[in-house]
């Protein structure tokens, strides 16, 4: 019984001795340069940090300090006065919340960037982010500050307002967030099926 790879074997045979062609090499390879390694090193380092940015928008380099009794306030062009005014009084019901105490500010980035990607996915409009006063600290209200300063760099919040006393007062933020396009989608087919 013969198979395919006797056959094969039985033509090369005919043939006489098959070798592999040889080629030159059209770039002449040379040896690792340690000068090389070093740039190489570089621009992995380089392109690691810039893909970290990308995945995480909100910069942290230097952050304008809040006093533990500042309220946090924040409204985006085009949001209504009365919109603002109901998150600022609190009266939106909070779908949810974050809370930040123990977190270091690379954590809290992280956890306040994805919080609000998640809410967005799960069509959340009003969330609560706690973040305490920071009072009494070598230095006050670091996270407050952070969360001031970073929920104005993503595009997806709308307007913030520091919290009633029920929510947590000075320590806790509500955040309003744009609806997701597939509210939006819903929202404009329910007007369009009243008209």
């Amino acid at each position: 019984m013969t198979t395919d790879n006797n056959l094969f074997q039985d033509a090369l045979g005919e043939l006489g001795d098959v070798r592999p062609i040889e080629q030159e090499r059209k770039v002449a390879l040379r040896k690792d340069d340690p000068r090389n390694r070093v740039n190489r090193q570089a621009r992995r380092e380089a392109a690691t940090a810039e893909t970290a940015r990308e995945l995480n928008p909100l910069g942290g380099e230097f952050v304008e300090p809040v006093d533990p009794w500042d309220p946090l306030e924040f409204k985006r062009d085009g949001v209504q006065n009365g919109v603002y005014r109901n998150l600022r009084l609190g009266k939106y019901r909070v779908d949810a919340r974050l809370d930040l105490h123990r977190h270091t500010v690379e954590m809290a980035r992280r956890a306040l960037f994805e919080f609000v990607r998640d809410c967005l996915e799960a069509d959340v409009r009003c969330a609560l982010v706690t973040h305490g006063k920071g009072e009494g600290r070598k230095q006050p209200a670091l996270l407050k500050s952070c969360v001031n300063a970073w929920l104005p760099q993503l595009p997806e919040v709308l307007a913030f307002h520091s919290a009633q006393k029920q929510h947590g007062g000075l320590g806790a933020t509500y955040v309003l967030l744009r609806k997701s396009e597939r509210k939006r989608q819903d929202n404009l087919e329910r007007h369009q099926r009243r008209k």
